[in-house]
């Protein structure tokens, strides 16, 4: 429970900084828009975010008829973690990457790539999707998306400050110019880190319940490894002008250009690997899971 009190704080603060941002550029005024517009982007991110996504990163939806191996497996990971049936897509590309979304686990999807299908063996995609799955288990795909929003609206309230908020004669601007400059570089700044906090304290949980869930603990270690060898030499176009959606990646797909990690909104893969290796040797009867 410790872990989804945290992840409240951080979206109060982030939600606190987007009516800060407000506050520099127009004062009580602006922080009351801020609010206004905060609370708009929060309700439509629930209804429509996971389809934006999927859009953006030209995921294809398939089947048992479609993609029969990838299908079945979601469905019997699903049905291991106890939750209804995802839609499962798929996303052609050749860096190995996987995501959830949807704001709730009747309204699910998860996606990889064609390169996860190709380049990682079945037990550790199913490592993979298993963590996905523990995501939506946990609820996580919610609040990734709606910090995705309120950061990317966060930087459109900075570039807009920039342009219409730093008259002179602004009354209610409370810092004049230098208000404006702050909001332009430390809102976008701060939000990245809030989001990188956000996206951090839930992996290592999705690592942990997804282990549960597949049976085989290094098999999603085994996968993260891999994943992230081929992300820093693979390029992911997709994701590169989508960098909002970076954190809700398995493995963060910007490494290709050296993203620096003190901004990273992943762990660091060899502290996942060996949390997912105690788990291992701590507990090896839950080394058999359902595929033998």
């Amino acid at each position: 429970m410790s872990g989804y009190i945290r992840t409240a704080v951080l979206l109060a603060a982030l939600t606190a900084l987007f009516m800060a941002a407000g506050w520099l550029l127009g004062g009580r005024g602006g922080m009351m828009i801020a609010l206004l517009v905060a609370v708009g982007m929060n309700l439509f991110a629930y209804w429509n975010a996971d389809k934006m996504v999927l859009r953006m990163h030209n995921a294809r939806e398939v089947d048992a008829r479609t993609a029969p191996d990838f299908y079945n497996l979601v469905a019997r990971l699903a049905e291991q973690a106890q939750l209804p049936m995802p839609r499962v897509y798929i996303i052609d590309t050749d860096q190995p990457n996987a995501f959830a979304t949807g704001r709730n686990p009747q309204n699910a999807a998860v996606a990889a790539t064609t390169g996860l299908l190709s380049r990682l063996s079945a037990e550790e995609v199913a490592g993979v999707m298993a963590h996905e799955l523990a995501h939506v288990r946990n609820r996580d795909t919610l609040i990734m998306t709606i910090t995705a929003t309120i950061a990317g609206a966060l930087s459109m309230l900075a570039n807009f400050g920039l342009f219409f908020g730093g008259g002179s004669d602004n009354r209610n601007n409370p810092l004049g110019f230098i208000g404006v400059i702050l909001t332009v570089i430390l809102a976008p700044l701060a939000a990245m880190l809030v989001q990188m906090a956000i996206s951090r304290s839930r992996e290592y949980e999705a690592d942990r319940v997804g282990a549960e869930i597949c049976g085989r603990p290094l098999w999603l270690a085994a996968a993260l490894e891999k994943i992230e060898a081929f992300s820093k030499r693979i390029d992911y176009g997709a994701a590169e002008r989508n960098p909002a959606t970076a954190h809700m990646f398995i493995i963060n797909p910007l490494h290709a250009h050296a993203v620096d990690s003190l901004f990273s909104t992943h762990p660091k893969t060899a502290n996942r690997v060996a949390a997912l290796q105690r788990m291992a040797g701590v507990a090896p009867a839950q080394g058999r899971g359902p595929w033998g």
